[in-house]
């Protein structure tokens, strides 16, 4: 199954917020990699297993998020200015799924963020799952990530320019 949705970043209405550089965007999804307890809610910390930065300035990091006795592994690769995919490895208490973040310019400084999230619909916890289950996870998705662009506001209007 995949659920998709699109903020808008800049807007160029009167009384908009200010705008804000791709660079600026760039860095507060990559945070949410690096720094995911400034976003993530419930999450008591994380480890790096692995960091790779590959030649073409792509890097790939392999984490561990830790809830408690609960544990999240995913790996994410992150392409510099373009997009973040963030792939979770399956066990049998959470579902194998994929979540990309993608900065998207359609005209200059008119910055996008799409949002997708991709799970396994044979996985048997997904099957499990009602209609208004699936329903409130991409309600909860969506707050998650127009939580992010606030908090990437809040980075941009606090560090010196």
């Amino acid at each position: 199954m995949r659920f998709e949705h699109i903020i808008q970043i800049n807007s160029f209405e009167l009384g908009s917020p200010p705008l804000l550089s791709r660079e600026q965007v760039w860095r507060g999804i990559a945070l949410r990699i690096y720094d995911p307890a400034h976003f993530i809610i419930g999450l008591e910390g994380h480890s790096v297993r692995q960091h790779e930065r590959l030649e073409n300035g792509i890097e790939v990091i392999e984490r561990t998020l830790h809830f408690g006795a609960f544990e999240v592994h995913d790996k994410a690769t992150l392409t510099p200015m373009e997009e973040i995919k963030v792939e979770v490895i399956g066990t049998d208490r959470w579902p194998a799924c994929s979540a990309r973040t993608c900065i998207e310019e359609p005209e200059v400084s008119s910055l996008f963020l799409r949002f997708i999230y991709e799970w396994d619909d044979s996985d048997p916890s997904e099957q499990l799952l009602t209609a208004e289950e699936r329903g409130i996870r991409e309600q909860a998705y969506q707050a998650l990530d127009m939580d992010t662009v606030t908090r990437i506001r809040e980075l941009a209007h606090n560090s010196p320019h």
